[in-house]
């Protein structure tokens, strides 16, 4: 079987640099951070190839509790939808994005640990021309095998992660008041942040305190807004509060002042 290089792994790429977002954090070392960051949003954008790609991957690496014969189908759709990716283009984002994470980060961001790994490069060589039709249908067979192996263990009983936060969103909710979309996904992603030691939930986090801070900064210009000192003193204070969050992670105490700033961004946004 040829041998897998990483670094011409899509989904590698974006999981390499979401550690990377981690790591930095909890070494208190925002500027690297940022970057880190701008990388992610500037090549994992919806209009990438490099975002289409890594969609494909996420389907079948993130898919659970199919019946195998549902199973078979998303991935031969997968592989199909695969197939109508410009290589030539992707080929030239990841050399772009590679070249990048080299220049402004570091080429040690490659050794950054990913759980999913193996799983990923099964993925890459069930879309690469280059693996022999035995060795794929093996493979293929292995990642369908891994999609609807959770079926029978699951079927006479709820999802725990899914008990666990509408438990949490109905005791918030009686003694908070009803909660707003994006505070229910906010504290759904905190409440199973324990699955990926709170990566997604901390890349989550920094694109939603980016969003708040937007809507913060475009209400301090109003007219109506600046003609109001109080209020817009008041503003001035929630945005030095959003900045805080960037240098220190999230505790409890944390979360319900952003879940606070999601209502206040609500009503300015109505």
């Amino acid at each position: 079987m040829a041998k897998h290089n990483k670094k011409r792994n899509t989904a590698f790429i974006y999981e390499v640099l979401i550690r990377e977002v981690v790591k930095q954090s909890v070494n208190k070392n925002p500027d690297k951070r940022n970057v880190a960051i701008k990388l992610i949003k500037e090549f994992f954008k919806k209009s990438t190839t490099l975002r289409r790609e890594l969609d494909l991957y996420k389907t079948l690496n993130e898919t659970k509790g199919l019946n195998e014969k549902l199973a078979e189908k998303l991935i031969n759709e997968t592989k199909k939808q695969h197939a109508g990716i410009s290589q030539k283009q992707l080929f030239a984002e990841q050399s772009e994005v590679i070249s990048a994470i080299n220049k402004k980060l570091s080429k040690r961001v490659f050794s950054n640990f990913v759980p999913s790994y193996k799983d990923l490069a099964t993925i890459a060589q069930i879309f690469s021309d280059t693996t022999k039709p035995k060795n794929k249908v093996l493979l293929e067979n292995k990642i369908l095998e891994k999609m609807a192996i959770k079926v029978f263990n699951q079927s006479n009983q709820p999802h725990v992660d899914n008990l666990v936060v509408k438990s949490f969103i109905s005791r918030f909710n009686e003694t908070y008041g009803e909660l707003l979309e994006e505070q229910k996904e906010m504290l759904s992603k905190y409440i199973t942040s324990f699955i990926d030691e709170g990566t997604e939930f901390n890349f989550y986090l920094s694109e939603e305190i980016g969003r708040l801070k937007k809507i913060i900064k475009e209400s301090k210009e109003l007219e109506e807004i600046k003609e109001d000192k109080t209020i817009h003193e008041k503003l001035m204070e929630v945005s030095d509060l959003l900045e805080s969050f960037k240098d220190k992670p999230t505790n409890k105490e944390g979360l319900l002042k952003l879940l606070s700033v999601q209502n206040l961004a609500r009503e300015l946004k109505s």
